[in-house]
């Protein structure tokens, strides 16, 4: 059976994937915070180019959008939820596995942060890569990397796979 065959099939396995996500993402969450007690240690140097940090992050993409009350915060959650769901229908009307896959790291990082900001009034982020002073990226989360490498592969796509304009049709005058 082809890939395009059973579209179902694919859904489920994208839900999946944006389950496990979300789920690895505040598992590894936890651990941070309750396991090493990032909280209260702050830094954990792992190697000389990467720590875990503990940093708080009250706004989304890059610390815009910063919600420094009540009020923000379920701006917030309110905004990125509706982002969330407009992505998960997306994500439900599409019907090959290349198309669902990128979509469901980017639900399911989405919901990783979601339920950070709702539970904490923040995200969590830990993942400080670093060479001497220079950051290449923020400290960054797990949920941040799905987003990141699920977006980026939309926009490969969307660029590499645009139809070609049909050679037989005659040339228009």
């Amino acid at each position: 059976m082809t890939e395009k065959a059973n579209p179902w099939r694919n859904r489920v396995i994208g839900l999946l994937l944006a389950v496990v996500i979300f789920a690895v993402d505040q598992g590894i969450k936890v651990w941070i915070d309750k396991g090493l007690n990032l909280y209260n240690v702050r830094v954990v140097e792992v190697l000389p180019f990467f720590d875990f940090r503990w940093t708080e992050n009250y706004g989304v993409s890059m610390g815009l959008l910063t919600a420094g009350s009540t009020e923000g915060r379920l701006m917030l959650v309110a905004m990125t939820g509706a982002i969330a769901l407009f992505v998960a229908i997306w994500m439900m009307r599409e019907k090959l596995m290349w198309d669902i896959v990128p979509l469901a790291m980017v639900l399911g990082g989405a919901a990783g942060n979601i339920r950070d900001r709702w539970d904490h009034g923040f995200v969590i982020d830990y993942a400080d890569l670093h060479f001497g002073e220079f950051r290449p990226f923020l400290i960054f989360n797990l949920a941040d990397a799905a987003i990141t490498i699920g977006v980026l592969i939309i926009l490969a796509r969307s660029f590499l796979s645009r139809e070609k304009p049909d050679e037989a049709a005659p040339a228009k005058h």
